[in-house]
């Protein structure tokens, strides 16, 4: 049986998806206009979006259903 390499992260999922998109906005503006262009930003938007989401939700306001 095999068994799976594990490892924990240094850094927060969060961290992660701001630094990735930090990376990609560099790499998009180094692009010219075009289709590549428009798939870079279309990911960092998404990303973005992810870490808003998780501060909504971990948000202390939110509050369960009822």
């Amino acid at each position: 049986m095999l068994k799976r390499r594990r490892f924990k992260q240094q850094l927060t999922l969060q961290d992660r998806l701001s630094a990735w998109v930090k990376q990609i906005k560099e790499d998009a503006a180094s692009l010219p206009p075009g289709p590549e262009r428009d798939a870079l930003l279309k990911k960092a938007r998404q990303a973005e979006l992810a870490n808003h989401l998780h501060d909504w939700v971990k948000s202390p306001g939110l509050q369960p259903p009822k």
